[in-house]
């Protein structure tokens, strides 16, 4: 059997255990729920507000926004809260050390954070449709799922890795916690991005978070709402060369930061960020 096999079938293997796992955690289980119920609060004090310039209400547009949201989060902090939580208990140490271990580590993540990403999503999806008034989605929108869905996880999943290796440890997620909170506020998540100056339009289209919500909008909101969008288009092509281009490029630079990262890792180094810690605690 190859090193390549060996790996996938070790990395599928861990991620499907730590995947059921979270399924029978209640901290795991509530950090599905807590979001699902949190978003739907959101939308019911929306009910009342619509959309400018259309009849549709601002919480339906929000709802599929959220979804987009949904899964550029779960790739970009998951993934990040993993990688450093792992290196600072010694789990990348010791996968390091087992051969084929970071390639297998590797594979177990994505099984891991995909799972997690579709049962959030579901969790959201299922409610949605059945009791937020002007979601539909008909079969060029499920289309559009299967490619989106995906290419959003692909294009997000490997920037949450390369922010995890750059960062020292826990204590530093809030560095990553205000940027992303800013960039969800500007992405027209929440309210039209059309609202916002022309910059901050700009800067908002860079980032995958935009492409997403833009691209769920279009799979369960009429197309008439795209007199609210830039454009006036859902601006599908868009979409695919966006989320390809940081795909790509993710693809690209994260394995080897996740290499180098991995080669200072030691067991004095694993015991130095102990010894901190332990003394942060005291």
């Amino acid at each position: 059997m190859s090193s390549i096999s060996t790996a996938a079938r070790t990395g599928f293997a861990r991620g499907g255990y730590e995947f059921r796992q979270t399924l029978t955690t209640p901290a795991d289980l509530w950090q599905y729920i807590f979001p699902t119920v949190a978003l739907f609060v959101t939308v019911f004090f929306m009910r009342g507000a619509t959309v400018p310039g259309t009849d549709i209400s601002l919480g339906a547009r929000t709802l599929p926004s959220a979804f987009g949201m949904g899964i550029a989060f779960t790739g970009l902090m998951t993934v990040a809260i993993m990688l450093v939580t792992d290196r600072e208990d010694g789990t990348l140490l010791r996968a390091k050390a087992t051969p084929n271990g970071m390639s297998g580590y590797l594979v177990g993540k994505i099984v891991l954070v995909g799972g997690m990403t579709a049962i959030s999503f579901l969790l959201q999806l299922v409610p949605g449709l059945f009791f937020v008034d002007g979601l539909h989605v008909d079969a060029v929108g499920w289309f559009t799922l299967l490619w989106l869905v995906p290419l959003g996880f692909i294009a997000t999943m490997p920037i949450g890795a390369v922010l995890g290796s750059l960062l020292d440890g826990p204590r530093n997620m809030g560095l990553m916690m205000l940027p992303l909170i800013g960039l969800i506020a500007i992405s027209g998540i929440f309210y039209p991005i059309m609202a916002l100056p022309g910059w901050v339009q700009g800067v908002a289209q860079v980032f995958p978070i935009y492409w997403l919500g833009l691209g769920m909008r279009s799979v369960f909101l009429p197309d008439a709402l795209t007199a609210a969008e830039l454009g006036h288009s859902w601006r599908h092509l868009e979409t695919v060369g966006m989320l390809g281009l940081w795909a790509v490029a993710g693809l690209v630079v994260a394995p080897m930061i996740l290499r180098r990262m991995a080669r200072r890792e030691s067991g004095s180094a694993v015991a130095a960020r102990r010894e901190k810690a332990m003394q942060r605690i005291s």
